[in-house]
């Protein structure tokens, strides 16, 4: 197998994953990434003296394979971990707390929620009665892919103010769409794996440097130190299969590599059109599966004005918002992150529009921001950042196998069973990675198998 050559197309995680666990199983590797950095949109830019994350990529304890790609990266020590599950939720009117406590799944939340003072007592009670039902739900049917979360809830005993007060908070950050909009498979995957699996498996971790130095840097590092090659401002342009079943990769600037197997590590529309031209059929149903934008807000003041690491809000157009003085090397004042998912009302309102409307909202929440003054507002959008994660989004998620052999697909928006996230982009490399491998091992066989054929009719 080491005489094999594989193009892994994207730098993203998904990329990174499955160029590693390429070379770790002995195949030789060209990765191609179009801009000038790994990464994919996980990563960071500078501004000032300070570095921006891309937006807001938390993860959660239950995230094993990020966590285990982390540790490859040598990034363990660049994350914080909570030692337990604790969420502040603000409002304009208080605030409440979510902390698990130590007793076993699921009454590791039992107390949180009973004392949840956003909900009435009543509401509070039947929260409950959709917690069971999540956790007898199984996400693998496909009937949970043509169902709507909102009706869903509702016919589970959620008003509209838990919908909105209680199951968004994790709902609509977890798959970036209104909380009534969303799978429920995908939102039954959220809350089983996260909410009612381990006590532990919902606290959340943050990276404590720049997205760019725990990513990209350090996988560029990680892929030189295991022999494949990673080629920065590549651009493929199309894919040609070539008699007797290797790959012609061309590339924007006119050249092209040959390979004997591809995996196609990009976001699902530029994976559609070049698995076409490499004869994939049926064509992938990229279109349909359609996108959903998420809007940062970028705040920073002239001193402290939240004392959170970070909290959630209800009744406020603010959704999350971190303390990201620190990680960004700020030497004075605060600087304040405000992640809006779903944010299509957001993605194409003019910064100015955005300020006039945060500024007060942080306000509300924060009174310190009444005597403090705003030294820098600006705002990143990313209009594609995840799929849409809908009814029947499940049904068009490809797995990594195409109809061409050699020939694979990666990145969040395929078939891991999990949510368009980091960890299902992790995931979705090793699964293209481990699909090439069991195909190259399966070419290697039938060489050898052809090879003594050979030898036993010359020795006949």
């Amino acid at each position: 197998m080491t005489s094999r050559e594989m193009v892994v197309i994207g730098g993203g995680l998904a990329g990174i994953t499955a160029a590693a666990a390429l070379r770790d199983a002995g195949l030789g590797v060209t990765l191609l990434e179009s801009r000038p950095r790994l990464g994919g949109a996980a990563t960071s830019f500078a501004r000032g003296p300070m570095m921006i994350d891309n937006g807001q990529h938390v993860f959660l304890r239950c995230c094993a394979a990020y966590r285990d790609l982390l540790a490859r990266l040598g990034g363990t020590e660049s994350v914080v971990i909570q030692d337990r599950f604790d969420v502040t939720v603000l409002s304009p009117d208080g605030r409440a707390r979510l902390r698990r406590t130590a007793l076993p799944s699921p009454l590791h939340l039992a107390a949180a929620l009973s004392g949840y003072g956003l909900l009435s007592i009543p509401e509070r009670a039947r929260v409950a009665r959709a917690a069971l039902a999540f956790r007898l739900a199984d996400p693998s049917r496909p009937a949970l892919d043509g169902l709507r979360l909102g009706d869903w809830l509702a016919a589970h005993g959620q008003g509209e103010r838990a919908r909105r007060r209680l199951w968004d908070l994790f709902i609509v950050s977890a798959l970036n769409i209104a909380g009534d909009e969303a799978s429920v498979q995908l939102a039954a995957t959220v809350i089983k794996t996260a909410l009612l699996g381990a006590k532990d498996a919902a606290d959340i971790g943050m990276a404590s440097v720049p997205l760019g130095r725990l990513h990209a840097t350090a996988a560029a590092d990680l892929l030189r130190r295991l022999g494949a090659q990673v080629r920065l401002g590549a651009r493929a342009s199309g894919i040609e299969r070539l008699p007797g079943g290797a790959f012609r990769v061309g590339l924007s600037d006119g050249s092209s590599l040959t390979a004997d197997g591809v995996v196609l590590a990009i976001p699902a529309g530029q994976a559609g059109g070049l698995a076409a031209s490499a004869g994939v059929a049926p064509a992938l149903a990229c279109d349909a599966l359609g996108y959903s934008p998420i809007v940062n807000v970028h705040v920073v003041y002239d001193r402290q004005v939240m004392t959170l690491p970070f909290a959630a809000a209800i009744d406020s157009p603010v959704q999350w918002v971190f303390d990201k003085t620190t990680q960004a090397g700020l030497a004075t004042g605060q600087y304040l992150a405000v992640s809006l998912s779903a944010a299509d009302s957001y993605v194409e309102m003019p910064a100015a529009a955005l300020r006039e409307l945060f500024l007060p909202a942080l306000g509300q929440l924060f009174p310190a921001c009444a005597s403090a003054r705003v030294t820098d507002f600006f705002v990143t959008r990313e209009r594609r950042a995840t799929f849409r994660q809908g009814p029947g989004s499940g049904a068009l998620r490809p797995v990594a196998k195409t109809s061409v052999p050699g020939l694979v697909l990666a990145g969040a928006w395929t078939d891991t069973g999990w949510p368009d996230t980091m960890e299902g982009a992790v995931r979705s490399g090793h699964n293209a990675a481990q699909e090439l491998i069991r195909q190259a091992a399966s070419l290697a066989l039938a060489d050898r198998t052809a090879v003594l054929d050979t030898v036993r009719t010359a020795l006949s």
